[in-house]
């Protein structure tokens, strides 16, 4: 069974605003704000939603980041 580092705490992933520079935060995995019930769904099958196309054949878990300088919000693709 494939973990994610950032949700299981393991790592930290440090993402710059594009915008502001500001250290965005990790508001943990896209899928878990897709309704109020994705956050308690299979994991492998909200990777057929999450936006990246093989994320479930790569072992990929996206993730949303948000700066809290700017507001500025954007997805990144964790190994």
């Amino acid at each position: 069974m494939e973990v994610c580092p950032l949700c299981n705490g393991f790592e930290e992933k440090e993402i710059r605003c594009p915008n502001c520079g500001i250290m965005m935060t990790d508001e943990g995995k896209t899928t878990d704000y897709l309704d109020e019930y994705s956050a308690y769904m299979e994991i492998d099958t909200m990777k057929l939603f999450d936006g990246a196309l093989q994320s479930l054949e790569h072992k990929q878990c996206v993730h949303q980041f948000h700066c809290p300088g700017c507001s500025h919000r954007e997805e990144a693709v964790i190994e």
